[in-house]
């Protein structure tokens, strides 16, 4: 074939629909790889109670009056009444509506929990993204301090916290959140010692990008992912350590609902009222199982993209 007889391409004038042999179009593929994660997830159902546990959990925190109409702090019928269709988790010793305690009482937990999350995350990230990035004595002073902290459980620095600040849920949420930072920053520091040896890290540095702008615009979102999802890890056992300390009788006092609180006074009545303590605590371990269903679906779904 001669020179005259090579067919060139050419680009398709705008506004010429795709040829069907060529593929289907962006947006179908799109479409498409969005049904097949939402089949993907459906086809979970442990996943999906665990969304919908989730889900009703931060709407009673947000809207609690969407749940129950009883005031949490009233007596509305008799007291240690069982479970029954007027009071789904029937009533406590003082006849208050159990129900709407626990609904009532899931916007101060989960607050405090949100709070000693980001408590943890923002300040272990800190941590561990200078001690990464700089290394030298720094590093070695902060992984010091790191090691002390990994190496006293976090009840007891929590607890310590508490006895210096004081008795309520933010302290304790910053007691809990304090005592996760040792767990972020050694994540971060580990993920940014993998960039830093990257060949584009090194690429930018030579251009002459400064340091602040490369950590922002470069650093921060290549190693984001590790953290966050040991963020979605840590909502549970937050859950569990702010329940621990409000149930030892450090949150927030009586007659104010919290879901540890709850679990504390109905200690007193397992016998004679066995739902003042145990409708709580499931309640607690319901979305704390929930809660690690997902990180671990979060999780998995990271390595397989990886």
């Amino acid at each position: 074939m001669s020179l005259t007889d090579t067919v060139i391409p050419t680009a398709a004038p705008a506004g010429t629909p795709p040829d069907p042999a060529s593929g289907p179009a962006p947006a179908t593929r799109r479409i498409a790889r969005r049904a097949g994660r939402l089949w993907a997830v459906l086809r979970q159902p442990g996943l999906v109670l665990a969304w919908l546990v989730l889900g009703a959990v931060a709407l009673a925190a947000v809207a609690p009056g969407l749940f129950t109409d009883h005031d949490p702090l009233r007596p509305v019928g008799p007291r240690l009444a069982p479970p029954s269709a007027d009071h789904l988790f029937g009533t406590d010793n003082l006849g208050r509506d159990l129900f709407a305690r626990v609904v009532h009482g899931t916007g101060q937990s989960v607050q405090a929990v949100i709070i000693a999350v980001l408590v943890g995350l923002l300040v272990g990230s800190l941590i561990g993204l200078l001690a990464g990035y700089t290394g030298g004595w720094i590093d070695d002073v902060l992984m010091r301090v790191v090691d002390v902290l990994l190496a006293v459980p976090a009840l007891l620095i929590a607890l310590a916290i508490i006895a210096a600040l004081g008795f309520g849920t933010m302290n304790i949420a910053i007691a809990v959140g304090i005592g996760n930072v040792a767990a972020f920053a050694r994540v971060m520091r580990a993920e940014v010692l993998r960039i830093r040896g990257t060949d584009f890290i090194e690429a930018t540095t030579f251009a002459g990008i400064g340091r602040i702008r490369l950590l922002v615009r470069h650093v921060l979102p290549n190693t984001a992912g590790p953290v966050l999802v040991l963020a979605t890890l840590e909502l549970g056992l937050a859950l569990l350590s702010v329940s621990a300390l409000s149930f030892l009788g450090f949150g927030t006092p009586p007659p104010a609902p919290e879901w540890g609180s709850l679990v504390a006074a109905g200690r007193d009545y397992l016998m004679a009222a066995w739902w003042m303590a145990s409708v709580p605590g499931f309640v607690i371990a319901a979305t704390v199982l929930s809660a690690n269903r997902i990180a671990r679906s979060v999780n998995r779904r990271r390595h397989v993209n990886f």
